[in-house]
């Protein structure tokens, strides 16, 4: 496949254009069967789970969180921080509970991370919320065993790019022990001249400074005894899928514990919408990482 580097605007905003790959429906019927199948899912954990709403974790109106949490817990509890997709501009922790009913009934505390997204947030002004949001998980649950990040798309980026923290800045160690990222992006340059950053406004520095792939040797020293599943559909586009191969083979070459997945007859938008359904391969894959299959 051709480099970015030699895609025409035109080219690239469709290969960044995720819902152009779906084979299931149309481009905008998609996007609104994924929103209504997330908000649904959202809708069903919270009225059979308790849940904590609105939580704060900063000073800022979208700096909260929900908390899904089982009924009985005991001393060596889990808990997943989901970060949403949505391209940074889209998308809310309203409607990114749907993932929890199968992990809560089995122990696991599961957070929705709500962000600034764009354009009232900038991407440093993002990652700098969700590595803010971890600080104030791992202080507000201090009886966790293990902490485990999961994020589609965009948030799949994000997550990433708290497996990069330099976490010394912070004064704390999170007790990260596996991160889930399905069908991220892990380097934002291609995304410069697309549709994408019109709301984002990156620059070449911004880009740079916020791209999971150039922060390899951080996440080492961050990240080195994480289990890392890296997850791709088979109907993503081709740039989505060479972004999470290229990730994969760097964290591999660097001796990390790094899987990869390639979900068979998923789209960008079903591969997470699956998380639902206990029996779906990627949610079993994310019970066995906390301990819980």
């Amino acid at each position: 496949m051709r480099d970015w580097r030699e895609m025409s605007r035109d080219e690239l905003e469709t290969q960044f254009s995720p819902s152009r790959w779906s084979h299931r429906m149309s481009a905008d019927d998609v996007i609104r069967a994924h929103v209504d199948a997330l908000r649904a899912g959202t809708e069903k954990a919270r009225s059979v789970t308790q849940t904590l709403l609105d939580v704060p974790y900063g000073d800022g109106d979208g700096e909260k969180l929900d908390v899904y949490v089982p009924s009985s817990s005991s001393p060596d509890v889990p808990l997943v921080i989901y970060f949403h997709g949505g391209y940074w501009q889209f998308l809310s922790k309203e409607e990114s509970g749907f993932l929890a009913v199968p992990l809560v009934q089995r122990g696991v505390v599961v957070v929705a991370v709500g962000y600034s997204i764009a354009p009232k947030g900038t991407m440093d002004v993002m990652v700098s919320e969700v590595r803010r949001s971890v600080v104030s998980v791992v202080q507000q649950y201090s009886h966790i065993s293990a902490l485990y990040l999961c994020g589609h798309s965009a948030g799949a980026h994000l997550a990433a790019m708290v497996l990069s923290t330099d976490w010394t800045q912070y004064g704390i160690s999170p007790p990260i022990k596996g991160a889930f990222l399905v069908s991220g992006i892990y380097d934002l340059q291609p995304i410069l001249s697309t549709y994408v950053n019109e709301p984002l406004k990156m620059s070449e520095e911004v880009a740079s400074r916020n791209s999971p792939s150039h922060f390899l040797s951080q996440l080492k020293l961050s990240s080195a005894s994480c289990d890392i599943i890296i997850a791709v559909a088979q109907n993503d586009s081709a740039e989505f899928r060479k972004q999470s191969e290229e990730y994969f083979r760097a964290l591999e070459s660097l001796g990390l514990n790094v899987s990869f997945q390639d979900v068979p007859d998923t789209d960008h938008f079903n591969i997470i919408e699956q998380l639902v359904d206990e029996n779906y391969h990627l949610t079993k894959l994310l019970l066995k990482m906390v301990g819980k299959s």
